[in-house]
């Protein structure tokens, strides 16, 4: 056993070549073969920490699973499995995380998930349980995860950094969000976040995304640590946080603009792949870099004119969309889109994404004539209601609709506008907005006297984590809008839903009445009202 370990203790810190040719040299040397004879003649006479720690360095030495040695082993193992102790389980756990599922492993796995549910009151080391959490894998029953839950918090003032980070992602591996020990885990992340690697720290922003975890407080931790490290890291690496960053919703303002810096000074970074990363940050995020907002365009709009040749037809349209979700017109590119659709390249019948395609491209119409500079605000906006009935999340909105104004007539729901754009509820008043007019009075004539509200109950996924900024999407909504003679009120829906009745009117009367509701000035693409 502790030469079998050495080995793998020796082997282990080698290069993945190194590896290959050192298994290599071990296989076929004639002690290692002996060495293994020996083993499978003693397993069933080895010690419980000697058996289980064998098992483990021939695994992970690459000794084939189906070799008689390593069968015989895990049999062993699963005859000897009551013997094992805390630590002893534990390294089983790893070790078994790491073979494929055949009748013995199977075997082995549901009889340690067992003796582990017995053992978890006895076990008092949080590096154990946060292995035992990690191996035993997501598909552990959820109230053994609540178990490993429990028997941590007893523990988690004893929760050193080292552990912090194991066990986040141990929460991760087992696909279980505990909100007390993320929180206590963050914290301690927070306080260490300088000695944490390039990628344990991609790794525990990857983790947030899957658990659905979000915390502030770390996410500016580690993006303030990037930003004031920026020159140790290369553009790649803080590519890669940003694009971690921007699955979590989350806006690194000052990161992004030093990115942006760093991108405009060497373009060259900038190949096909890097160049559509940067383009769906900064176009979902809703951003665009301080001070340099011409520069930025236009280092991405000449990358993207240097891969027209090769590039495909859907990162074409992915490429065009997010320009233009930021109010840019790439001119080039999108005459190559353009040409490319009226030949039918880019929505073929059989594309698994047609959907989501067909929807990219009517936006990217919609901000060709609407973001054009000779646009000009339409006197009349046709409308039409698509529905009388709103939907159940909207019903509380319409009642205190009805009290507040006294009238259904008094405002239109489920209002349908040009370029598939939808409101929730339009409202209309006149120019000093003291007075809402009924809906039939302004119907079929124009006239520049009456303002347009546009009322969007949106859910917090729509906003940038902790912030009010809108993302990508909703801002472009916001933007269109507002080109159609809107003035566009947000509404945090699941807020909304909160209120009490008499809050809900109060609240919509301020937003509605109230000068400073809606200024009268064109939505910026950055706009965070």
């Amino acid at each position: 056993t502790n030469s079998l370990t050495m080995i793998w203790k020796l082997f282990k810190h080698l290069s993945e070549d190194q590896q290959r040719y050192e298994k290599q040299l071990i296989f076929e040397h004639p002690t290692f073969v002996k060495l293994c004879q020996q083993l499978l003649r003693d397993a069933r006479r080895m010690t419980r920490g000697d058996l289980v720690f064998s098992l483990h360095a021939v695994v992970n030495l690459g000794v084939p699973q189906n070799t008689l040695l390593v069968q015989t082993l895990v049999r062993v193992c699963q005859e000897k499995l009551n013997q094992l102790d805390n630590r002893c389980i534990s390294v089983l756990a790893t070790t078994l995380a790491g073979l494929d599922k055949d009748k013995n492993v199977s075997a082995l796995q549901a009889g340690l998930q067992l003796l582990v549910e017995q053992r978890i009151p006895s076990i008092r080391d949080i590096f154990i349980l946060q292995n035992l959490m990690k191996c035993l894998g997501k598909d552990v029953p959820v109230f053994l995860k609540k178990k490993l839950e429990m028997a941590v918090l007893k523990e988690i003032d004893h929760l050193t950094f080292p552990n912090a980070l194991r066990m986040f992602l141990a929460l991760d591996a087992m696909n279980y969000c505990s909100i007390p020990i993320l929180n206590a885990c963050s914290k301690k992340i927070q306080e260490n976040v300088h000695d944490v690697s390039f990628r344990h720290l991609i790794l525990i922003l990857e983790a947030c995304y899957s658990l659905q975890y979000r915390n502030i407080k770390l996410f500016s931790a580690v993006a303030d640590y990037v930003n004031s490290t920026a020159c140790l890291w290369d553009k790649r690496q803080i590519m890669l946080f940003l694009s971690a960053f921007e699955t979590l919703g989350f806006q690194p303002s000052e990161l992004m603009d030093v990115f942006a810096e760093k991108v405009t000074e060497d373009p060259e970074f900038l190949n096909l792949k890097n160049l559509l990363i940067v383009l769906r940050v900064y176009s979902r995020l809703n951003y665009i870099p301080r001070g340099q907002k011409h520069l930025f365009f236009e280092t991405l709009h000449n990358c993207l004119n240097k891969h027209l040749p090769q590039i495909s037809n859907t990162e074409l349209l992915k490429a065009v969309y997010s320009l233009c979700m930021l109010g840019y017109l790439p001119d080039r590119a999108l005459d190559e889109l353009l040409q490319k659709d009226s030949r039918n390249e880019l929505l073929l019948s059989d594309d698994l994404y047609k959907e989501q395609k067909e929807v990219m491209l009517r936006a990217v119409k919609a901000c060709m004539e609407l973001d054009s500079p000779s646009f000009t605000k339409p006197a009349f906006v046709m409308t039409e209601n698509s529905s009388s009935l709103v939907s159940l999340n909207l019903r509380k909105a319409q009642e205190a609709l009805v009290e507040l104004l006294g009238d259904e007539n008094m405002f239109q729901q489920n209002v349908q506008l040009p370029y598939k754009y939808h409101i929730d509820f339009e409202i209309r008043m006149d120019s000093a907005r003291k007075k809402v007019l009924p809906i039939s009075a302004t119907d079929d004539h124009a006239d520049s006297s009456v303002q347009r509200l546009a009322f969007l109950f949106v859910p917090l996924s729509a906003f940038c984590v902790g912030t009010t900024h809108p993302q990508g999407k909703l801002a472009m909504k916001k933007r269109h809008l507002n080109k159609l003679g809107y003035h566009v009120i947000l509404v945090l829906n699941r807020k909304f839903q909160e209120m009490t009745n008499e809050d809900a009117v109060e609240f919509l009367k301020e937003k509605i009445y109230s000068e400073n509701a809606f200024p009268f000035s064109e939505v910026t693409v950055q706009d965070s009202n």
